[in-house]
């Protein structure tokens, strides 16, 4: 797949099929698009092209309004992009003087002169340009002039496969990770950096990795205990995670994601680790002692085990 970072370097794409969007999460209801797009290249003996766009509009155009999280870093997305058999995807740097293009601007300069598109898929209800104003109504008043053809995802298509990012996120902000996954058609998943701790896993025969989240809009799962898989490297192993505050030991608020693997011993500081959540086993709880803590930590692993087991 190649992927193009803004509009200057692009080829001249032969018989390009292009749809437009942001992909967070590259979900079921956008694979029903993207096998569109791909069996109309394979049609006419095309590529697939898909425009994304970073950061995300809604940064730019409601910068004021709560900022969304998102379920896919741009190299996640393209990596799902990827994995989904598209050959072109182009990263167009989305800011205020794009936003305010007007709908025909958008078509003639941005979409024909840039792309050349033998063929345009859009969902019945995607909107452009200024204010929104463009639809698929005004590309199909217009691709005679441009000698494009125009396809539409129709409304019952997507309906039956209704699936929105807004659904995912709330799933994954109540920990339901697997219904996320029902959704997504694959595993939710998170990667950060191990930094040092404050150790006190170690104590409790627990040893955890502290992850930091470079990224900072990536959505976090609810607080809670999870069974996961852990990457490290080019292994996979099986563990438990816990996002939350530790407060058996601490009185603040800040949150902590430490994963315990299974099974494992490396000094992994500094190195990336990718969490992919299985099932939320409980919340997180404050105990009276390190006891009760250590009793619910082996029913956690246990707990863990068997979900991995029958994943």
């Amino acid at each position: 797949m190649n992927v193009f970072f803004g509009l200057d370097q692009l080829p001249k794409f032969h018989h390009a099929v292009v749809t437009i969007g942001t992909f967070d999460g590259v979900h079921l209801g956008h694979q029903v698009i993207l096998e569109s797009l791909k069996q109309r290249a394979t049609s006419i003996q095309g590529e697939t092209v898909i425009i994304t766009f970073e950061p995300h509009p809604r940064f730019v155009i409601s910068p004021n309004q709560q900022a969304i999280s998102l379920l896919n870093t741009l190299d996640e997305k393209i990596e799902n992009l990827r994995i989904a058999g598209i050959d072109n995807v182009v990263i167009v740097e989305f800011t205020k003087a794009f936003a305010a293009l007007e709908a025909t601007d958008y078509i003639k300069h941005f979409l024909v002169e840039k792309f050349n598109p033998h063929t345009i898929i859009i969902g019945y209800d995607h909107q452009f340009g200024k204010n929104r104003q463009g639809n698929f109504q005004l590309l199909e008043s217009m691709k005679h002039t441009y000698h494009f053809a125009l396809e539409e995802i129709p409304m019952q298509l997507i309906a039956q496969n209704k699936i929105s990012s807004t659904q995912i996120r709330e799933a994954l902000q109540c920990g339901d990770v697997r219904k996320a996954a029902l959704y997504l058609g694959k595993k939710y998943s998170i990667q950060g950096t191990v930094i040092e701790g404050r150790k006190q896993g170690r104590t409790l025969g627990y040893p955890t990795a502290n992850l930091h989240i470079e990224e900072p809009f990536k959505l976090i799962p609810a607080q809670g205990v999870y069974a996961v898989y852990a990457s490290v490297g080019e292994q996979l192993f099986k563990g438990m995670l816990n996002i939350g505050t530790n407060p058996t030991f601490t009185d603040h608020n800040q949150v902590h994601i430490e994963v315990h693997i299974f099974n494992f011993d490396q000094n992994i500081y500094g190195e990336k680790v990718k969490l992919i959540f299985v099932e939320k086993m409980r919340d997180e709880i404050k105990f009276e002692s390190l006891a009760q803590l250590i009793e619910a930590l082996d029913a956690d692993k246990q707990h863990a085990l068997n979900l991995l087991q029958n994943d």
